[in-house]
């Protein structure tokens, strides 16, 4: 028997509507259409992959599909109205857009998890819910049945959509991302002084020492180009690191830049202006893909920033939460640390979990790296092998408290710079700071606030030049004042709890392959699921990896609250072919749970699941 469709709950938040021209919308006027939910939230790595999936699908359904971004905040930052409007712009989400700061439409729909997708029929009702990302293809079939089932029965509208572009303010940079010196600001023109990502504008910036542009590198339009700066073409670039002269000599260019959204690392002559591509093939890294070889034959996955340590170059790969190493000389690619799950575990390299690595600086001395790790609002380091935390506590916990780096809080931080006495300047992005770490004392204090989402800096005598990308400018920040007082914070992000009973738990990871595919075995077990909690003691029993997508959990009594951290991962391949695609579909969870007795013996987290 199957299941009974659900009617899909109207669409309610405070913050109310973006990109439709200030008219509000309610499901009940979109009968007729396919309606795309995506909750998402703009820190969240994969959600801006999901946008990405989507753009395609959007343009190919654009007369029956109407895609509705849902924005469900995780940080603090992210609940403000405006911080949500200026995300709209910079990751050109071209659908609307309810800003759901309670997280009203998210509790209806029982999320739990960003990304999370909704698809709703033209008569209304609830046909499938899928977390994570990767199901472009999935999607594409799914909305192909959707179309010839409804456009048959004639509950199918086609026409245009309640999609109104926004007017977005020219500035002569838009969201500039990272900056470093103009490599060759001590041999030519010293009006180029400073190299700026100017991530909106889709190009780089050269800046004089008042900040404006003298050139650029790059059409400016989103797009994959090699070749001179006048027709090179990036999407979001955002880190760059100069190569030591004797290496650029032997490569033929002096700078590697992050090309974001590409999932590539680009290279460039700052003598001709030539740009080439240099590691990547150009698409998404997902699991079961090669993690080390030729550069250009490996996928990245939204390489962030860079930096110079040792003989190589660091990648901090915010895609996938680990650090990549990149050679130009062997022209190879490999791991350096991180297992790839997302999280805050300190100890060997291999064995260590990072979230979303946005920021990279190395010491001095060349020994240690420091790590921005911004979705566990953290300053980690690496060194002697082994990855440690500096100020953080995890997923969940963020703020503004200066003090002991053990009782210190950050929100979100994308931006890291070693300053001349050898202390840490944080961008301390979503609380709009300059934070300073002092690996002496242990001590934090701040810098700067009132800064409009800081993500890098670089040293420029007495001062700090920092990228205050909301703002669209670089602003300069005294290194010799007495730092700024700034009323201490502390949040947890807040999400609705699910209540469970003590004793044991199921848990069900549902996941039914799109239309066309079948569960992919050819390697092994097609899926896997790991399971851990904070605290650990909240689970007696069910913790660790394995290979069913169900598993029964034993949950303390004692134990009144806490956070069930589900991983799970299923492959699939398309059916009737000889050399089958294979697709690959992971999320990971983290639910908060309230142990209550007489409360629920079940938790269901669809991976793909019918509705």
């Amino acid at each position: 028997m199957s299941k009974p469709l659900l009617r899909a709950p109207d669409l309610i938040g405070k913050g109310g509507w973006l990109n439709t021209g200030g008219q509000p919308l309610s499901l009940s006027e979109l009968r007729g259409k396919i309606v795309l939910l995506d909750f998402w939230t703009f820190c969240c790595i994969n959600c801006l992959h999901v946008l990405d999936e989507l753009r395609e699908l959007e343009e190919k359904y654009a007369d029956v599909l109407v895609t509705i971004g849902v924005h469900s905040p995780k940080f603090a930052h992210e609940a403000d109205h405006d911080s949500v409007v200026a995300a709209v712009e910079r990751y050109e989400v071209r659908h609307p857009v309810l800003d759901d700061p309670e997280l009203a439409t998210w509790s209806r729909y029982t999320v739990r998890a960003w990304p999370t997708l909704v698809v709703v029929d033209p008569t209304g009702y609830i046909v499938a819910q899928l977390s994570g990302e990767g199901h472009g293809h999935g999607l594409d079939s799914l909305l192909g049945e959707l179309i010839a089932t409804h456009e048959a029965k004639g509950t199918l509208r086609r026409g245009d959509g309640p999609y109104v572009p926004p007017q977005a303010p020219a500035t002569e940079l838009r969201f500039p991302g990272k900056i470093i010196r103009w490599p060759r600001d001590d041999r030519d023109d010293q009006r180029e002084r400073y190299l700026v990502s100017d991530s909106k504008h889709h190009s780089l910036a050269v800046l004089d020492t008042a900040g404006g542009v003298v050139r650029r590198i790059g059409t400016g339009q989103r797009g994959r180009a090699d070749g001179p700066a006048s027709a090179a073409q990036f999407s979001e670039p955002q880190g760059m690191c100069p190569l030591p002269p004797n290496v650029a000599a032997a490569v033929g260019y002096d700078v590697v830049i992050a090309d974001t959204v590409n999932h590539l690392l680009r290279g460039l002559d700052t003598a001709s202006g030539e740009v080439r591509a240099v590691a990547g093939i150009g698409d998404q890294w997902r699991p079961g893909s090669s993690t080390e070889g030729l550069a250009l034959e490996v996928a990245l996955s939204s390489p962030w920033d860079l930096a110079w340590l040792g003989d190589r170059l660091v990648i901090a790969m915010a895609g996938i939460h680990q650090l990549w190493w990149f050679d130009p000389r062997t022209e190879r690619v490999g791991v350096l640390a991180g297992t790839g799950h997302e999280g805050l575990r300190d100890g060997l390299a291999a064995r260590a979990w990072l979230a979303q690595p946005s920021g990279l600086a190395v010491s001095a001395d060349g020994r240690t790296l420091w790590i921005a790790d911004s979705e566990v609002s953290a300053l980690r380091r690496l060194e002697h092998g082994e990855v440690l935390t500096a100020i953080g506590t995890g997923l969940f916990e963020f703020g503004h408290r200066d003090g002991p780096a053990g009782q210190a809080l950050l929100q979100h931080p994308l931006g890291v710079c070693v300053l001349p006495d050898g202390s840490i300047a944080i961008l301390d992005t979503y609380n709009g700071a300059v934070r300073r770490f002092d690996p002496v004392s242990s001590a934090v204090s701040t810098l700067a606030a009132g800064l409009a989402e800081p993500s890098d800096a670089i040293v420029e005598g007495d001062r700090l030049i920092v990228v205050e990308s909301a703002a669209h400018r670089l602003t300069s920040v005294p290194l010799g004042a007495a730092g700024t007082s700034v009323a201490a914070s502390a949040y947890r992000t807040q999400r609705p709890p699910t209540t469970v009973r003590p004793g044991r738990l199921r848990l069900e990871v549902p996941f039914v392959p799109p239309a066309g595919q079948k569960l992919d075995d050819r390697d092994g077990p097609p899926s896997r699921l790991v399971v851990s909690a904070t605290p650990p003691e909240l689970l007696i029993s069910g913790a660790g990896a394995g290979s069913e997508l169900s598993r029964d959990l034993v949950l303390a009594a004692d134990i009144p609250e806490g956070v069930l951290h589900v991983a799970a991962m299923a492959a699939s391949c398309d059916e009737g072919t000889e050399f089958a695609a294979c697709h690959v579909h992971e999320q990971d969870w983290g639910v908060p749970v309230t142990v209550v007795g007489g409360a629920a013996t079940e938790l269901v987290l669809p991976l793909r699941g019918a509705g």
